[in-house]
């Protein structure tokens, strides 16, 4: 009887959270556990995005090009934007995770596919992992992404005025230091790509992204010493340091959205916290989403994708039109 009981409440706990509201404004109703989680996606009630969606025959795609070679590799990005477009328009480039050490710019497709045919132009580019090269490797190849596509705006109607940088996890790690540490005096590039373009961008968002490698979490972490390249100790901590976006939040920082779920078990909340407040505290526009009930790679979900693009809209409209 008792395992009737039990049962029986967790197919309703289960029911409510996949008939949440459809009002796409409003977050979906999260979890109690990764184990509850887990059960609803089994059961169908999770329902997850379709990563790899055919590129519709109104937008036009360049794929695999070019914009670094590395003695590790050649460095690529994709490009989509609308067959019609004639005129100067936004850009918004995606920076893929996988703890630095895995992961492909393809992985974002959905979002390139979506936001290219709501009239954007969408890029997504690759960068040397951590068993190929440390840190500042990583950085300084999206920040040359970043670079080439402002200096070939012309050939793809890229408005260089109007940028938002998107990444998630590690690729969140990394769009928040090209936003806040690739413009400081402090930045020095041993990996130059030949470019005088400014790395200035107007908007960024951060989905479940680190943000303080300092911390004793991050810095046991054997993902973020593999990222960094050394074990912490007290001779290491400037590196940790100088890893960390939280490091070099300024008042001139672009406006942040971010998107963090309560269950990560991968990069805790306390991360976006910590974001969140420091921004606050220096006058930079932040925009929270913090989900109760959602773990790491949220937006993976179909009504939590749905929910992120809505803000996504909403923000890019504020600070790209």
């Amino acid at each position: 009887m008792t395992r009737i009981f039990i049962s029986t409440s967790l197919c309703v706990l289960l029911l409510l959270a996949a008939c949440s509201s459809d009002d796409v404004s409003k977050a979906p109703k999260g979890y109690s556990s990764q184990g509850t989680m887990k059960i609803a996606y089994a059961t169908g009630m999770l329902k997850l995005i379709e990563t790899e969606p055919e590129i519709p025959e109104t937008l036009q795609s360049h794929l695999d090009l070019t914009f670094k070679t590395t003695p590790e590799k050649e460095l690529k990005l994709d490009l989509y934007h609308g067959k019609n477009l004639s005129e100067p328009t936004p850009l918004l480039l995606f920076i893929h995770g996988g703890s630095w050490k895995k992961g492909n710019k393809d992985d974002y497709r959905r979002y390139l596919v979506d936001f290219a045919e709501k009239g954007y132009v969408t890029a997504s580019v690759s960068y040397r992992f951590s068993q190929e090269a440390a840190y500042p490797a990583a950085l300084e190849d999206v920040v040359c992404g970043l670079q080439w596509l402002k200096d070939h705006a012309a050939d793809y109607q890229i408005d260089t005025t109007k940028i938002a940088v998107i990444g998630g996890s590690a690729g969140g790690h990394l769009g928040m230091m090209l936003a806040y540490h690739s413009r400081d005096s402090t930045f020095v590039s041993s990996s130059p790509c030949g470019s005088t373009a400014s790395t200035e961008i107007q908007a960024l968002v951060n989905f479940y992204g680190p943000v303080d490698l300092t911390t004793a979490y991050a810095r046991n972490h054997p993902s973020v010493s593999d990222f960094i390249g050394v074990t912490y100790n007290s001779d290491t901590h400037a590196q940790y340091l100088d890893a960390s976006p939280l490091n070099f939040i300024s008042s001139d920082d672009p406006p942040t959205l971010t998107f963090h779920g309560t269950l990560d078990d991968l990069v805790p909340i306390s991360q976006a916290d910590t974001l969140d407040q420091q921004l606050e505290a220096v006058g930079v526009s932040s925009s929270y989403h913090r989900l109760k009930g959602w773990p790491h790679t949220l937006d993976l979900g179909l009504k939590m994708n749905r929910f992120c693009q809505h803000h996504m809209d909403a923000f890019f409209e504020s600070y790209l039109k």
